[in-house]
């Protein structure tokens, strides 16, 4: 973050900002230049990736589901803009700690314990090891103990938009993304790296959340597309993991998506229309709910 960090002290926070007997390595101004540039670059993120995602992937269709709330757009960008500044708090104080150089990052390739095959490996490994961790966490915020106060307001969007994506109770926000941020301090990671793995990581969490189910059919059963996700939103306690389905299997939470089998959120759409349950505009008559179609918590 040092990377990001530098360039906004270059070209703003020095020339028009902080007076110039300011150090740019003084610890205080460091913590207020990250809680700016977190709280700016998850926003840009959110938003910029949010809205290509709805405008151009995301299947407007899924609006007529049952399940999906009046307002839910709007709702989700509120909730998700109401926690993004909370979770940079916890986050300033990890990317702090990198700035001050208490990471495994480093900036030449030649500093890599085993050169450019480690900058590779390191990239994969980063992707199965936040996979792994983030398929535990995010089953323990499933327990019943957490789950109602932490977790449940994400699964509030059963039809998730990709605007879902960062609507996440600030704690439970933090928590799910803790091992992209712990990764660095564990293992050595190039700082161009880091930083595309974590734009990496937002554009597929916004992915998921994107309502286009298509995956390539030899990766069906590897992948954790949006249709897996999605039956995760619905069913509840299925498909936790991020990336990958080896998690899921491992621990006997994986279910194949309903959208590839006939029964997904476009299927009960076409059915409820075909028996007159639903019209063009997606308003119900006599339809609990879509209760049939997804599992009570």
């Amino acid at each position: 973050m040092d990377l990001v960090l530098n360039f906004a002290d270059y070209y703003f926070f020095t020339p028009y900002v902080y007076p110039s007997s300011w150090p740019e390595d003084e610890s205080l101004r460091q913590i207020l230049g990250l809680l700016v540039v977190t709280n700016l670059g998850a926003a840009i993120l959110y938003l910029g990736l949010g809205a290509l995602s709805y405008y151009f992937i995301f299947d407007h269709t899924l609006m007529k589901h049952p399940q999906f709330l009046e307002n839910q757009v709007r709702r989700e960008i509120k909730y998700a803009m109401t926690s993004l500044p909370v979770i940079s708090i916890p986050t300033v104080a990890l990317f702090f700690a990198e700035v001050r150089g208490y990471s495994k990052l480093y900036d030449n390739v030649d500093d890599s314990p085993l050169g450019w095959p480690g900058l590779i490996f390191s990239m994969f490994s980063f992707l199965f090891f936040t996979d792994m961790c983030i398929y535990w966490v995010h089953r323990f915020l499933h327990h019943k103990l957490f789950y109602k106060h932490l977790h449940k307001p994400h699964h509030v969007w059963k039809i998730p938009t990709p605007f879902a994506s960062h609507a996440f109770h600030p704690v439970d926000g933090f928590l799910q993304g803790l091992p992209y941020h712990i990764y660095p301090f564990l293992f050595p990671l190039h700082k161009v790296l880091y930083l595309g793995l974590y734009v990496f990581v937002n554009i597929w969490t916004i992915s998921i959340h994107d309502g286009d189910y298509r995956v390539p059919k030899v990766l069906e059963k590897f992948i954790n597309g949006a249709a897996h996700h999605t039956d995760h939103h619905l069913f509840f306690d299925y498909n936790y993991g991020q990336y990958f389905t080896l998690w899921d299997r491992i621990g006997r939470s994986y279910r194949h998506p309903s959208a590839m089998m006939g029964m997904g959120p476009h299927d009960c759409i076409k059915k409820l229309q075909a028996e007159g349950k639903l019209d063009s505009n997606g308003t119900t008559s006599h339809v609990k709910g879509g209760a049939s179609h997804v599992k009570k918590e």
